[in-house]
Order: structure tokens, then sequence, then C-alpha cells
């Protein structure tokens, strides 16, 4: 595996992805094109767009798959993919539809490198039974790649002390899918990222919340605990 799952493509203030091309560029060390996967969002060329742009900058081409008239054949040929973020409920119809579950599968079975953002993180999981996105869609199902051997929460939000929401935290709902549920949770706060390189598993990356750590772990039974750097020995693979 050669994965490099980021909570988020954009910091507040930040053009995209520009807190991460410091993991992202050695991620595709001597890889000049990619192929990029939007369909978590509805307009496909211009979010193709957008991220060719960021890419250029870099010397390095992007190229949609759903440009190509095979997209299942434009990612199992690819030399690295990036899936992007938007809805993972429209994400995963899509990529089931389309043949991708099993190009990107194969694809990062293959030791090639898996890139992603958000919903595309999300993807990597299990299965997408932790995203925070409204079903705007029913994929037909919830299993997803199982590219790692967790569940995922991206773009985590700690609750706050000082706010006057009565409402459920993240915190409590992913201890709600824990009561159901026994695969163990990364929670990625906005600005981090789990990056995947054989058999290590390292999470990294600053939050942009002052003075937190890049992520925690919820596991059933447990306190959620505050991890960073290898969590190989923490999580056990499900594939």
């Amino acid at each position: 595996m050669n994965l490099l799952l980021l909570s988020n493509s954009t910091n507040v203030g930040l053009p995209y992805l520009d807190h991460a091309w410091h993991v992202v560029l050695p991620a595709l060390d001597g890889i000049d094109e990619i192929v990029f996967v939007p369909y978590a969002l509805a307009d496909h060329d211009a979010y193709t767009a957008k991220v060719r742009e960021a890419f250029a900058a870099h010397g390095i081409a992007v190229r949609g798959a759903h440009e190509s008239a095979s997209p299942a054949e434009a990612v199992s040929g690819a030399s690295a993919v990036f899936v992007g973020g938007g809805n993972t409920f429209r994400l995963l119809e899509n990529v089931v539809a389309l043949g991708l579950d099993v190009a990107l599968r194969t694809h990062a079975d293959a030791g090639r490198p898996y890139l992603s953002a958000s919903a595309g993180t999300n993807l990597a999981a299990p299965s997408i039974r932790t995203t925070n996105d409204m079903p705007i869609v029913f994929p037909g199902r919830f299993e997803a790649l199982g590219l790692v051997p967790f569940q995922i929460n991206c773009h985590y939000l700690d609750a706050d002390p000082s706010s006057t929401h009565a409402g459920e935290t993240r915190a409590l709902r992913l201890a709600e899918y824990l009561e159901e549920n026994e695969t163990p949770v990364v929670a990625l706060r906005e600005g981090t990222w789990i990056r995947v390189r054989e058999h290590s598993i390292e999470i990294g990356g600053e939050a942009v919340s002052p003075g937190l750590g890049p992520a925690l772990l919820f596991a059933r039974g447990q306190e959620p605990q505050e991890i960073s750097g290898d969590i190989t020995s923490l999580v056990q693979p499900t594939r």
C-alpha cells in the first residue's frame, strides 16, 4: 500500500492543498501525471479543472477519470490516483456504478499511490458509515474499499465547551457507531492525514485547532485516545 489520506483539501485562508504539498509531492515521487476521480461533486469538469490548476503549478498533469471512455481503465492504467472530496454517498454510488471500486482497490493493492481528501479518504475505509455527509443518494451499500483496517471520520470537530449547542457532538455520534459496530474509528482533525507505506500506518499533520493533535482513536469500550505518529500496533487488519 502507498496511501496518503487527507482529512481535508483546503485549510481556511489557504489555496487548494497548500497545507499538504510537503506530503503530497513526496507521495508522488517521480510521477508526472495522475488520474483524478471527481465523482463526489456534481460538476466533474469544473472540479477537475480546479485540481488540474493546483497540480500544474508543481509540474504534474491531471487527467479526469470522467474524461476517459472507460473511467475504470483510466484508473487501472494510472501511475497514481487522487480521489477528491465532496459527498461520500454520491462518490460511492458513482464508484460502484462505474466499476471503480475494483479498479481502485487493484490500483492500491499494487502499491501505486492512492491520494485522497475528505470523501475520497472515507472511501478508503471498510465502509462509509462514519462519514459526516447527508445520504443525498443511496449507493446500494455502505461497504467501501477497505484499504485501511479502521473507519475514518474526516473533519473531526472537538466539542466547544462554551457553545450553547445542546445537540449531539461528533464524539457522541462516533460512540453511537461503536455501540453497533466493532471496527475502530480514526477521527482526523482538519489539516491532518494518514500515511500508509507497506505495512506502516502513520498519522501526521498540524490540526488547525491550536494545541490539539492530529487525530483521535475511538474504540469500543475505551475512552477516545489522542494519536499521532506510527499507529500500526493500535489497529488490526480487516482484510
